[in-house]
């Protein structure tokens, strides 16, 4: 049966960006540095990666496509992956401003939608056609996701730094029980996969 999951790589303060996030700096003071464990250790976390990208629709909100900001659509702007983004599945973006969409190379097309999380999960479905769909982030459409209990698996990769501010990822998110379901890491990250229960 689909599964919903969400993967997320959090500082040990819980952030998923740090602060004053910018169209340049889209993942704040020190966000980069979350990432490490995928470049510098990517064969050690290959199946944690692996897992990331093996979902046949993904979600995400406007500011992982575009960063912080609000407003209408840059007409050239086509999202922070290049032609080809590592997605090879259909995205579904959620935002306030519709805009057609968005066809990639490699099999990705970003589609916009502006009617809220329950028709992008509906829309996901469809797509994904049996398979599993991936919640991509960020903060705030993950914390959405969570708190309307529609994350099934949870998996958090904790990134062994203090932030000290920025995006939290369980700010207000209500009752959550998390079970642990799988534990591993390296150096520089530890996953922990987790069964979501409200």
């Amino acid at each position: 049966m689909s599964k919903v999951t969400c993967d997320l790589t959090v500082s040990l303060d819980g952030y998923l960006a740090g602060p004053n996030q910018t169209p340049s700096e889209p993942l704040g003071e020190g966000g980069e540095n979350l990432h490490r464990w995928m470049f510098e250790e990517p064969d050690a976390n290959a199946e944690a990666i692996k897992g990331i990208l093996s979902s046949q629709a993904y979600i995400m909100g406007r500011n992982m496509f575009a960063g912080p900001g609000a407003g209408p659509w840059a007409p050239d702007w086509r999202g922070w992956w290049g032609e080809e983004p590592p997605y090879h599945a259909p995205v579904f973006v959620l935002t306030h401003h519709p805009r057609p969409p968005l066809e990639m190379d490699g099999g990705t097309t970003f589609n916009f939608v502006a009617d809220g999380i329950e028709s992008a999960l509906a829309q996901a479905r469809e797509a994904a056609d049996g398979g599993d769909i991936a919640v991509a982030g960020g903060a705030e459409t993950a914390r959405q996701f969570l708190s309307a209990g529609l994350i099934d698996e949870l998996r958090l990769h904790i990134s062994p730094l203090i932030l000290g501010g920025g995006s939290r990822l369980l700010d207000g998110v209500g009752d959550l029980s998390l079970e642990p379901i799988e534990v591993g890491g390296t150096g520089l990250v530890t996953h922990i996969r987790y069964r979501v229960r409200h």
